[in-house]
């Protein structure tokens, strides 16, 4: 029998038990950085409808344009969520990904508010790095422990 999925977010739960209530809607995210955890879950699942909900009304985009299997998501690394008031928050990030043929990270500090018991992301302030990729013979940058070649390189 196979094991469950892991959570995209890396959490090291299961998608189950940690980031999929909240993207099916039979939970709410309770902090901004269990919030911003779903989000990048979301956006690695390709789940828009997930990010426009969660999004501010106030800066909330008409439409993602989310293109299936454009970008694979690789790691997220939470670097800071200071303790957070009543009705807003912030949480420090990192994201890998890969795209447009590299490795690109995505650095944002990103801002939350809460309204009637939800809560939403605001907006962010974000820089963006485009890495070099890593030899055929390297290992790979997703961590999996396999070849560049014999993985997101292949």
């Amino acid at each position: 029998m196979a094991s469950p999925p892991l959570c995209p977010c890396g959490s090291g739960l299961n998608l189950a038990e940690c980031c999929g209530p909240y993207l099916s809607g039979t939970a709410a995210a309770p902090t901004p950085e269990a919030l911003m955890r779903s989000r990048y879950t979301a956006y690695a699942l390709g789940s828009g409808d997930y990010l426009i909900a969660t999004w501010h009304p106030s800066t909330r985009p008409a439409q993602l344009g989310l293109e299936p299997k454009a970008t694979r998501w690789l790691k997220l690394e939470i670097l800071e969520a200071p303790p957070h008031s009543e009705d807003a928050g912030e949480v420090d990030f990192t994201a890998d990904f890969f795209a447009e043929g590299s490795l690109q990270t995505l650095h944002e500090t990103s801002h939350f508010r809460r309204e009637s018991g939800r809560w939403y992301y605001l907006d962010g302030k974000a820089m963006w790095e485009r890495h070099k990729p890593p030899g055929r013979n390297d290992p790979c940058w997703c961590g999996s422990g396999k070849k560049f070649k014999k993985c997101c390189g292949g």
